[in-house]
């Protein structure tokens, strides 16, 4: 995850139910550690060469986001004066001896927001990279802004929910995911990270291969879901930027007026079908009238009085935009099934003794009834 939010006790942020990530920001890992000395003249180099000469003096401090996506994340704080505030940035690399392809490729991330940025703000103010060949840190890595506000959690804090603002902030946040969806990809100088027709059967293809080579003995074996799915996939609706994982703990929000302040997380964005980004970002979505083990799913504010339902998002979204769908199964049974690709991948780890982390325990349970579940909806 990319650095976000203001400052105060994470405990107490954790505990209210919103994030404040500069808070959670914690000592960097030995394994993690990268040369300060090397870093900060390369960067006051690279900002002064761009007319942004405004880190104050002095050595930053270095703290690191635990969590998140699979890159490395720090929190780069220049102490300032009283004529000079704390300037804070946020440095991204991939973890160590990784090579430059699929989620860990920096320039492609800095790349999509750079360009992006004119057609859609609400991404972070990113501001310089380093290839990994002419690299103070021995790999390539790119610095932003740090986006300052909160990041919603599983519940909304009191302070939050009776803030009227806090009833539409569902709709704001699939608004703003089709608004993502407007944006014109040759306009944007977007349109090198398209594929090509078919994304829909790549995607089809490559989470059935995933789930094929993680499986294990006690997983069902979801045969009869990645046929359904093989055989009903219907034809790219469109080629839009899409993100890959829509989310309310990826999007900072402004304290005061709930509004968006920067969607993170940029790694798994492509251009394809932007319906499949939707039917993905649903898989998270859990409404109030869902069993109790979905319930078990919830890691975002979805039940929360004025949160709309599934059905509901799909029909605003389809009205926005302007697609098409006579079906929505198919969408809603790949966004199911993605998920419990995802949590399988997991839980082989775990199963294999690749991973003793306690929290993954319940991922073959989960994987079970993610498959259950696109099976009830496949009928």
């Amino acid at each position: 995850m990319t650095g976000a939010g203001g400052d105060g006790d994470p405990a107490a942020a954790v505990a209210a139910g919103v994030l404040d990530t500069a808070a959670e920001a914690k000592q960097v890992r030995d394994e993690d550690a990268f040369d300060l000395a090397a870093f900060d003249p390369w960067l006051r180099s690279v900002l002064t060469a761009v007319g942004d000469p405004t880190v104050p003096a002095g050595a930053p401090q270095v703290r690191q986001f635990p969590g998140g996506a699979s890159n490395l994340t720090f929190l780069v704080r220049y102490a300032g004066a009283a004529d000079h505030p704390d300037r804070d940035l946020v440095l991204r690399m991939p973890p160590r001896g990784t090579k430059a392809a699929s989620a860990h490729n920096m320039r492609r991330e800095f790349e999509i927001q750079l360009r992006l940025r004119a057609h859609f703000p609400t991404v972070p103010q990113v501001l310089a990279y380093a290839p990994a060949e002419d690299s103070p840190l021995g790999c390539e890595f790119y610095v932003m802004e740090r986006a300052r506000g909160v990041i919603l959690r599983a519940d909304l804090p009191a302070t939050i929910a009776a803030n009227p603002a806090s009833r539409s902030l569902g709709t704001m946040l699939f608004d703003l995911l089709a608004d993502l969806h407007g944006v014109d990809v040759e306009q944007a100088d977007l349109a090198e990270y398209y594929r090509g027709p078919g994304y829909v059967a790549r995607q089809v293809d490559g989470w059935s291969g995933r789930y094929r080579a993680s499986r294990t003995e006690d997983s069902p074996d979801g045969e009869a879901v990645m046929d359904w799915l093989a055989e009903h996939q219907p034809a790219d609706v469109g080629a839009r930027l899409i993100h890959g994982d829509w989310r309310f703990d990826n999007l900072v929000l402004s304290a005061d007026t709930l509004l968006p302040v920067a969607v993170l997380d940029w790694e798994l964005a492509t251009v394809g079908d932007p319906l499949m980004d939707l039917g993905a970002a649903l898989a998270y979505w859990v409404q109030a009238d869902d069993d109790d083990f979905f319930q078990g799913f919830r890691r975002q504010p979805s039940t929360a009085p004025g949160m709309p339902t599934r059905r509901q998002i799909v029909a605003r979204y389809l009205e926005r935009t302007g697609y098409e769908c006579d079906d929505w199964r198919f969408y809603e049974v790949y966004g199911l099934f993605r998920l419990a690709v995802i949590a399988q991948q997991i839980w082989y780890r775990y199963s294999t003794g690749q991973t003793s982390n306690p929290a993954f325990r319940q991922f073959g349970p989960a994987v079970d009834y993610l498959m259950w579940r696109c099976g009830d909806r496949i009928g």
